[in-house]
């Protein structure tokens, strides 16, 4: 990676203030690289078989999950996207916040244990133990891919936004470069240090976010003496909107459109973290559901204290830099706000041309860099642990491959998965990570949410409900996000200069995700066949006791 960096050319503007510092900056983002990779190659010499390859071989303490969990969970569309949303939109950027953390409860009440008790390594094991094994692993298998290829588009765009800004590459086949070289680093993080490896990873990088967010609120809180209502009121002026950067509808509740949008992405925001692959697989890395719960506690108490502290990050960065820069390319920016946390380190460490602000800006995006590794490495992993062990295995080869075979070919998925978000990535790399991981979450609960919860909770449940609710859940809101103005049709499409949307909304949650749970209701209400009682009180007493959980 430190080498591709060092290969920039020459002749790009670099970002304000970074270009005498250039060495500390590669030196930085170099030493976390070799000091991931030492971790993942120490890990991965530990990794012998499918279970220390999906579930870390179930050794982690709640402590340790919790603070995996939270290195998983708080991406770049935490640190990167939120703090730009709140940055340009105030009161309504910070509403993403609110809908990350309250999400947590849905499912430490309805999934966490249950999963764990119910499952072996992905959400297909909890699927296939009441219904029909090969249909439901199909499915479950393509959801997992799908919402794992949505998450990574936004750490990618996230990173290309990140790394343009030390380097100042302003060109595109230099951030379609840094996108693809962020690819290589994940497919080498997984195929080598599987979960083991991934999980020592988030759990460093969980320390260096929180650690770093600390120091930037500490610096923001003593700029206006610790007074949260100096900081607000000079963000108000500041932004230029006045008082109604601190009220609601800056960007949601202009009109009827904009306020169905904000429900949308409410609905999406809370029910997606339950349906998440690479949260879900988590679960099957401690010992007992206990231990999962406990991970849980601890991931909404790090969690929890994170997203407290955007608040200060994002109205710092507003009350500092004009709106003007934080959009301004030339000057650090990024369209989408997404470049606010370093430019804000940047400030208070002196500015543009000081030491300080050399300092603290590589440092800050150096964990920012951190974020974006561990969270895609997680992501890759799920999606890879569902194709060899839910398609591969059980329904290609229908039950009859090795361990080592399995382990072989979720190593090859992950190559293939690292390229597809390669290239999805470079497309998106102007959007606004904070709405792309939205859409990802709309996806989840719309495809996944509704089949787990029936599966674990309704007893006649059956496969074709299963197949409805899934696939229905699925197609509906990819159809509905590809029609909507984040493809095509405004200045921050994906696609720019086509306009092919008919969607108004830029989140589909409100309608896929009704529509996923009325499928798998309807599909059941429907089916001929019958679902098992037996089997029914088995996963109960399973799911709520743990006995004969793996």
């Amino acid at each position: 990676m430190s080498g591709l960096l060092l290969a920039a050319p020459a002749d790009v503007p670099l970002a304000a203030g970074a270009s005498e510092h250039r060495p500390l900056i590669i030196t930085l983002f170099g030493l976390f690289v070799v000091a991931t990779l030492v971790i993942t190659v120490w890990a991965g010499r530990q990794t012998r078989g499918a279970a220390d390859f999906y579930a870390g071989g179930r050794q982690f303490t709640g402590f340790q999950n919790g603070l995996a969990i939270s290195g998983d969970y708080m991406s770049a569309a935490s640190f990167l996207g939120i703090t730009g949303a709140i940055a340009l939109f105030g009161y309504d950027g910070f509403l993403y916040s609110i809908g990350f953390l309250v999400a947590w409860l849905v499912a430490l009440l309805l999934v966490a244990e249950p999963l764990r008790n119910s499952g072996r390594y992905t959400m297909g094991d909890v699927l296939a133990y009441r219904m029909r094994q090969r249909p439901v692993r199909t499915a479950a298998g393509t959801s997992t891919i799908v919402v794992s290829i949505f998450y990574l588009l936004a750490q990618m765009a996230g990173a290309g936004a990140l790394v343009s800004l030390l380097l100042g590459i302003t060109s595109d086949g230099g951030k379609i470069a840094i996108v693809a070289a962020v690819g290589v680093l994940m497919i080498v993080y997984v195929t080598i240090g599987g979960m083991k490896g991934t999980t020592w990873v988030q759990m460093v990088k969980a320390v260096l976010l929180i650690a770093g967010t600390l120091l930037i609120t500490f610096l923001v809180m003593l700029k206006f003496d610790f007074s949260v209502s100096e900081l607000l009121g000079r963000a108000a002026e500041n932004s230029g909107k006045g008082a109604h950067f601190l009220e609601p509808g800056l960007k949601y509740g202009k009109d009827a459109t904009t306020k169905l949008d904000f429900l949308s992405l409410g609905l999406a925001l809370v029910l997606g973290t339950a349906g998440l692959p690479h949260i879900l697989v988590r679960f099957y890395t401690v010992p007992t559901a206990k231990a999962a719960r406990k991970s849980v506690n601890w991931a909404i108490g790090i969690i929890g204290a994170f997203y407290l502290m955007t608040i200060a990050l994002g109205f710092g960065a507003a009350a500092l830099i004009s709106p003007a820069d934080l959009t301004d390319p030339a000057k650090g920016g990024h369209k989408a706000g997404t470049t606010a946390a370093p430019m804000l380190a940047q400030v208070l460490g002196g500015g543009t041309d000081s030491n300080g602000g050399a300092v603290l800006l590589a440092v800050i995006s150096a964990v920012a860099f951190a974020t974006i590794l561990a969270v895609v490495a997680g992501l890759t992993l799920a999606s890879s642990s569902s194709f060899a062990h839910d398609l591969y295995v059980n329904v290609i080869r229908k039950g009859e491959a090795t361990e080592q075979e399995e382990v072989r070919a979720a190593r090859w998925a992950t190559v293939g998965i690292g390229a597809v978000a390669i290239v999805l990535g470079a497309l998106a790399r102007d959007l606004n990570v904070a709405g792309l991981v939205a859409l990802a979450f709309a996806v989840a609960a719309s495809a996944n949410l509704p089949t787990l919860l029936y599966s674990l909770f309704w007893k006649r449940f059956t496969t074709r409900g299963a197949l409805w609710s899934i696939y229905g859940g699925l197609i509906s809101s990819v159809v509905l996000v590809l029609f909507s103005p984040v493809v095509s049709g405004k200045p921050t499409s994906m696609f720019k200069g086509v306009d092919f949307y008919w969607f108004p909304l830029e989140n589909p949650g409100i309608i896929s995700i009704p529509l996923g749970f009325l499928l798998g209701w309807l599909g059941t209400v429907l089916s001929k066949e019958e679902a098992d009682p037996q089997k029914y009180a088995e996963l109960e007493v399973r799911s709520l006791t743990g006995t004969g959980a793996h």
